[in-house]
Parts: structure tokens; C-alpha cells; sequence
């Protein structure tokens, strides 16, 4: 068997097998919730096997006799050691993000892009007051909204979506720190076994005792937001003079206090310039994240739509944070599902390189390093892994991590890469409302249901709205012809907040130029002969080719 998965393709290998349709079923019927144990089969029979259980119910120990040669099976198809599978289970988020894999190929089987039986992370508004005035607030967010969930429902949501097998609920806003239960709803989340995270300005983090009590309640990670390595260039988005200063103290005292804390920025022409230093700046705080955000005309950001980047920027601002995420320590990461081709692309051309250096001067030490793979004098490390053959890992960005992958894993990529609006992830509005992903404008075409009202494992499994966008294949042009369109596909949301028409191309791209620059004309023309403002200019009907 080993033999035989050296010279085929793992993933279809594996697709084969667990697409059949009587794996699929026994697959099916471990996903049920045993009574008895409090957990699914899936998630008890897991405890199980590494041991984080003793007792089990009869039905629940038959799971892991069942479990156990799939497992091995796929270890091997993956390249991996039972003892190495054992050791990353017993990670109990990972265990969390498995139990749900294993649920999506019984429900959905193995699609590409793939599709879990529960989004892997939900990112939460619990409130719309903040206390700060960002020009681009993708929530318009100021004031406590009348009708956002009371305590009482707010934790009977977290219940819900722990049932479901979230692994990861990110509360966000607003801001939510001046939420008055935040802390409440935190330690809920983390006693009901979920990853949990925080989006916030870190304003009120400047107080290193307040940060000690969020760490304290069960918060794991945090993101901040940081829009320039200027004062002004920060304080000017954020609306509040000094907001920089407290950020900044925010982003010490959460490091110092060893949360997994996330730098993030929103790509525009305003500071384009200012993130690479921004890059260099996180990384030297210790940071373990560096986030860019695309720009998406949603929300306040609709009334500064002259802000985007225009596609050549954004291919200029992604190849730069490539190079930066292959020569610093910190990880840099993008919502731009573009990052994924760049990287693909990048590694493509650094590698002819390499090759064509190795071949002239194979002892050269910099050889990797002229290449653009890695920071200079690391040749030698990487000389048993360089390009002979299958053993160099790709990097593959995606919006949630960076996996590296070599051989025949390269091909998960298409499984996993790409937007994962309605796919890997969600969004909930402070009245448990729920779209897509935060950045998709609040109309009934784009809400999903509601959290207290509709049966959210329902929804998961059969809402239109979600299976239109978790098909890569329905995309227009010229998303839906590029041969990336399962690693990248575009940005849905920015798709359409220009379009009204989420199958509409990502006019960000450089592949989509076209779309870009007759849009940038119209609505120049808009602006110009109508005064419209720029929040009103929407393109409507089909998108122009």
C-alpha cells in the first residue's frame, strides 16, 4: 500500500475511498450526538483515541473501533505516521477542526473547495457600539443597536454553535470590549470547549490588568487593528486623536500576557506605503500575525470607495507581503484570495531561479536567498529539501493559515484555498442575524436566517445562498475561466458591493483589469455629471465584458 500512494495521488486516493457511499453512511451515523457521553460519536470516539477519555457508552467505543483504520488509512495517504496523527489530535481545537472535516465528508463528500459540517470559525458582532469613528467600518458601528441580544440569548447562541462543532468563535463589532457581559460571554464560549478570539482596537486593552482579565476569562486571541506606522495616518482612519498610542499599548500588553495576538490593517491608498514598515513593526513587537485586509466598499467604506487599490497595487502590496512572509518570523496572512496565486505564481519563477543559481554554483550560499524563498544564509539548512524532486513545501496562503505543502499535496490546495465566505467561515450581527461574512452588506437577499430563530445545522447543510457560493464553478467571467479560481475565485463580498452579484469577478484583480478600469469610469462619470455620492453608485445588471 505504501508503495502504491508514493506514485498516485493521495488526495484521490482517499476521495475514492470515503466517497463511497457505505463509508460515507458509517461516517454519517458517527456524526449523531450521544446522549449519554454529551458529545457527537465522532468528537467522544476522537477522546478516546488519545487517551483525554477513560469511559465511553458501548456505541461510542464501536465509533473508535470504526474510526481507527480510517484514520490510519488517511494518515498514510497524507504522508503521515499514526503516532505523528495521534500526537496533532491530541490538540483539542485540532480534534474540534477534524470532528468537523470528518462531518463534511459524510454530509457533503469530498467537494472541491471543500466544505466542513460546521463553519471552522464564526465571527460574532455582539454589539454595534464602539468607541472609535473608523472611516471604513464595515458596520457602521457608534451605537448600541435597540435590538442586539440580551446576555440570556447571546449565551444560548454560543450554546448553539458549540453543538453544531464551531471550533473557532471570534466576537467582534463595534467593539466589543465595551460591551458590559463580553467577559461573560468569553469564559461561556471557552468553558463550552471553542477557540476564542477577539477583533478589536485595543483601545481599552492599553490596561494591562484588563488584558490579564480577558486571559483569564478564556481569550486565546486577539486582532488588532493598526492603519498606518504614522500617528496621523492611524488616527485619521480610526477618527479619534491618540487612538495610535493606545493601540500600540494595547498590542504590548497583549504579548506580554502571551495571547496569540494578530496584527491587522485594511489595504487602501491612503497607507499602502506604510505596510511593509507595519510588517517589520508587528514582527519586532513579537507579534505572531500580520493580517491585511482587503478593501471592501461595504458600510462606511462604501462612502470612501476612491480608497481601493487599484488592481496593479494590490498585485505590488501582495508580492511585497509574500516576500515577507518567506524572510520574517511573523506570519503574514490576507483576505485578498489573491495572495494564493501570487504565492503560486512568486514560487514558481523564484524556483526557476534557484535552479538556474544551483546549477552554476551548487555550494552558493545565498542560493535561496537570490531566489526570494528565504532570508540569506540558509542554503545549507535546505540544501536535502531544495528542488530535487517532491520534497520542497509550497506555502499556499489562505484567509485563516498558511500550509505548507509538497508533492502530490500541493493538489489540497483546491480543497482548501480560496474565499471562505459561507464555506469556512460565517458572520452573526449583534441580533443574531447571520451572513456570508461581515463584509456582505445586511439585505434580506444575503441573510442567511437567524441564529435564535432557524435551526442552524439546517441552514448549514441546505441554504442556497451558502451552496452558490461554495461552488467555484458557477463564477462568471473572468473568475470563472482562471486556473485559479479554487485557490483564489475572488473576493465575494467585494464582488458584490460593485456588482450587486456575488458570481460577479473580484474587480481587484489584476486578471480582471478590464472590469476595473470600466468601472473606475463610470463611476467617475457618476460622480462627476450627477454628484451622486459615492455610497449611492452601484453598477446594476449583468457585469459589463
Amino acid at each position: 500500500m505504501g508503495e502504491q500512494l508514493s506514485v498516485v495521488n493521495p488526495v484521490g486516493v482517499f476521495k475514492s475511498v470515503v466517497e463511497n457511499p457505505v463509508t460515507r453512511a458509517v461516517l454519517g451515523s458517527l456524526s449523531a450526538y450521544c446522549q449519554k457521553d454529551g458529545d457527537s460519536r465522532l468528537a467522544v470516539a476522537l477522546d478516546l483515541f488519545v487517551g483525554s477519555r477513560q469511559r465511553a457508552c458501548l456505541t461510542c467505543r464501536m465509533a473508535l473501533k470504526v474510526l481507527v483504520p480510517i484514520l490510519s488509512f488517511a494518515s498514510k495517504a497524507f504522508g503521515s505516521s499514526n503516532k505523528q496523527l495521534k500526537e496533532q489530535i491530541r490538540d483539542h481545537y485540532w480534534r474540534s477542526g477534524l470532528v468537523s472535516v470528518i462531518k463534511g465528508i459524510a454530509w457533503f463528500g469530498v467537494r472541491r473547495p471543500f466544505v466542513p459540517g460546521a463553519p471552522f470559525q464564526v465571527v460574532w458582532g455582539i454589539t454595534k457600539a464602539c468607541n472609535l469613528k473608523c472611516k471604513h467600518c464595515y458596520e457602521s458601528a457608534g451605537i448600541r443597536a435597540r435590538n442586539e441580544l440580551t446576555t440570556q440569548e447571546a449565551l444560548k447562541g454560543i450554546d448553539i454553535l458549540a453543538d453544531a462543532g464551531v471550533s473557532i468563535l471570534a466576537f467582534s463589532g463595534g467593539e466589543p470590549t465595551v460591551r458590559p457581559d463580553i467577559l461573560k460571554l468569553i469564559r461561556h464560549a471557552s468553558n463550552r470547549g471553542m477557540y476564542v478570539a477577539m477583533a478589536t482596537n485595543a483601545i481599552l486593552l492599553a490596561n494591562l490588568e484588563r488584558v490579564s482579565e480577558y486571559k483569564q476569562a478564556g481569550l486565546q486571541f486577539v486582532q488588532i487593528s493598526l492603519d498606518g506606522m504614522n500617528p496621523k495616518t492611524h488616527d485619521s482612519f480610526r477618527g479619534v486623536l491618540g487612538a495610535f498610542d493606545k493601540t500600540i499599548q494595547g498590542i504590548k500588553n497583549c504579548v506580554a500576557e502571551e495571547l496569540f495576538v494578530e496584527v491587522a490593517t485594511i489595504g487602501t491608498r491612503f497607507n499602502q506605503r506604510e505596510i511593509p514598515q507595519l510588517v517589520d513593526f508587528a514582527d519586532e513587537l513579537g507579534v505572531d500575525w500580520f493580517m491585511l485586509y482587503n478593501f471592501v466598499p461595504t458600510g462606511r467604506g462604501a462612502e470612501i470607495v476612491e480608497a481601493d487599490l487599484t488592481p496593479e497595487q494590490r498585485e505590488e502590496m501582495l508580492k511585497v507581503l509574500w516576500h515577507k512572509m518567506k524572510t520574517k518570523r511573523i506570519q503574514v496572512l490576507s483576505t485578498a484570495p489573491q495572495f494564493a496565486r501570487i504565492a503560486q505564481e512568486t514560487e514558481a519563477a523564484a524556483k526557476a531561479i534557484v535552479r538556474r543559481l544551483q546549477a552554476e554554483d551548487p555550494e552558493h550560499e545565498d542560493i535561496m536567498h537570490f531566489g526570494g524563498l528565504t532570508q540569506p544564509g540558509k542554503w545549507s539548512n535546505l540544501q536535502s529539501n531544495s528542488y530535487k524532486g517532491e520534497c520542497y513545501q509550497d506555502v499556499v496562503p489562505t484567509h485563516f493559515y498558511n500550509p505548507n505543502l509538497s508533492g502530490n499535496l500541493k493538489r489540497l490546495a483546491d480543497f482548501i484555498g480560496g474565499c471562505g465566505a459561507g464555506r469556512f467561515y460565517m458572520s452573526i450581527e449583534p441580533n443574531g442575524d447571520m451572513y456570508p461574512c461581515v463584509f456582505f452588506p445586511h439585505e434580506e437577499p444575503l441573510k442567511i436566517g437567524n441564529l435564535l430563530r432557524d435551526d442552524f445545522e439546517s441552514l448549514w447543510r441546505s441554504s442556497k445562498l451558502l451552496w452558490t457560493l461554495r461552488n467555484k464553478d458557477l463564477l462568471k467571467p473572468s473568475c470563472h475561466s482562471c486556473e485559479y479560481r479554487y485557490t483564489c475565485g475572488g473576493c465575494r463580498a467585494r464582488a458584490y458591493n460593485y456588482y450587486k452579484d456575488i458570481l460577479a469577478p473580484d474587480p481587484g484583480c489584476i486578471k480582471n483589469r478590464r472590469h476595473w478600469i470600466a468601472l473606475e469610469k463610470e463611476l467617475k462619470e457618476n460622480l462627476e455629471t450627477e454628484k451622486t455620492p459615492i455610497s449611492d453608485v452601484i453598477l446594476e445588471g449583468a457585469v459589463r465584458q
